[in-house]
């Protein structure tokens, strides 16, 4: 048999395999033996499990937030205004919604090119040595307790923040992000830096790990076509990890959209809507839970529920639009 016909053979047969009994979306995975049968009833069920699990938090949530929805004289989706606990109950999440998109989205844009470029020095660039300890240092960054990020960067980090914030409205005031009549260190802009240095662990050591599970032959091919070192990045590692790269983005977003003691610290509560970033103050979901619950009276807590329940309904749209975005640049090597 000619080597041809030899890897015409082998590539059939993994082609078969592939598709075949263990891979073929529309078989079974259980050779019929008892221990892949109970081992397909407990993964059956934990996915099971977990689907009612969420199910359970989502009637919770509803079932706590009705009584006050029905109490609200205000617009729950449109009012700034956030008074439950009066007389005539009034509140409304639209500067919520304002604050924690605009805060975790910003915490996006700076945590993600930083992160890929960490995961990239540390895959190709540094020396294994220096890898690996780099690596477990950036995965200890994960490990830190948000409260530590919180005192962080409330003691340390919102004082510098304010000459940072001097400055933009001084020299680039006439962008509308830097401008407005006062600024400060406990703003939008220093709640996202903080979001963003606590997400940045999580993207980078995703992104890692799927840049290091890039092909070997993939990169010797390129390297033979005489490509450089970044050519090889961007031709052959990067369109490979595309997908992973959104994943872990998507992952850090989520972390992001959530946090609470760090943002509650460092961010200074303010009514109004404003695309002023340097404005002292803000809110978002998460930080008026933790800042008003303790004083809230039985309608106040059912708002803060509905309030959760908003944010578990957007965490869901952010999940399924990354795993939309997944499926659909999802390339096969």
């Amino acid at each position: 048999m000619s080597n041809e016909e030899c890897e015409r053979v082998t590539s059939e047969t993994l082609e078969q395999g592939a598709t075949g009994s263990l891979g073929g979306r529309g078989r079974r995975l259980s050779t019929g033996r008892l221990g892949d049968r109970l081992f397909g009833a407990s993964a059956r069920g934990s996915g099971i499990l977990l689907l009612l699990i969420i199910a359970a938090i989502a009637v919770f949530l509803i079932a706590k937030a009705l009584p006050a929805l029905r109490a609200d004289k205000a617009n729950f989706f449109t009012s700034q205004e956030w008074n439950p606990d009066a007389a005539q109950p009034r509140f409304g999440i639209l500067q919520l919604v304002w604050g924690t998109l605009l805060s975790s989205f910003m915490a996006l844009i700076l945590a993600t090119p930083v992160a890929i470029g960490i995961a990239l020095f540390i895959a190709f660039y540094s020396p294994r040595q220096l890898a690996s300890g780099l690596g477990y240092v950036v995965d200890l960054l994960a490990a830190v307790p948000s409260v530590v990020y919180g005192l962080w960067g409330l003691q340390f980090f919102v004082p510098k923040m304010a000459s940072v914030a001097n400055f933009l409205h001084d020299d680039v005031g006439w962008f509308p992000l830097f401008g407005g009549d006062s600024v400060g260190g406990q703003s939008i802009l220093t709640a996202s830096v903080v979001l963003a240095i606590m997400i940045l662990p999580i993207i980078s050591s995703i992104s890692r790990e799927v840049f290091l599970q890039v092909p070997r032959a993939n990169v010797e091919a390129a390297l033979a076509l005489g490509a450089t070192r970044w050519e090889v990045i961007r031709m052959a590692v990067l369109p490979f990890g595309r997908s992973g790269m959104v994943s872990a983005a998507m992952l850090g977003l989520g972390r992001a959209l959530g946090e609470t003691i760090a943002v509650a610290m460092v961010l200074s509560t303010a009514s109004g809507i404003s695309l002023r970033i340097l404005r002292p103050g803000g809110n978002t979901f998460a930080a008026n839970i933790a800042n008003t619950f303790g004083m809230a009276g039985n309608t106040g807590r059912g708002a803060l529920i509905a309030s959760g329940l908003v944010l578990f309904v957007i965490t869901l749209v952010v999940n399924m639009l990354a795993r939309a975005i997944v499926a659909r640049r999802k390339e096969f090597v």
